[in-house]
């Protein structure tokens, strides 16, 4: 299961973007997360006349490693841990170290 899923809202620890919040649009792979707004690069974009698209400088938003971020606490307006509780019944919940409360799917 994986702690940070597509929709979170996260916040970066580290690096350049330290401190911005953002809401995670896709899982590059097992450790990779791309966040709107996050990690953002000017690329050199060549004209395809075949898609339909122009050339120029574009920004885009680069994976950035799942270890510099944390899921977003709205509760305490800080970054959290995220835990796996076992309920009764079998099913695994996602949970926020610090409080215990259940972290909603986005």
């Amino acid at each position: 299961m994986n702690k940070i899923r597509k929709g979170d809202e996260v916040i970066v620890l580290t690096g350049r973007d330290k401190g911005k919040r953002g809401t995670v649009s896709l899982r590059k792979d097992d450790s990779h997360l791309v966040i709107d707004g996050i990690n953002l690069v000017k690329k050199h974009a060549k004209p395809n006349p075949m898609k339909g698209t122009t050339g120029g400088i574009i920004e885009k938003a680069m994976p950035i490693h799942q270890s510099n971020v944390a899921i977003f606490n709205a509760a305490t307006g800080k970054g959290d841990r995220v835990g796996i509780k076992v309920q009764a019944d079998g099913t695994r919940v996602r949970v926020f170290k610090s409080s215990g409360a259940e972290i909603k799917a986005a």
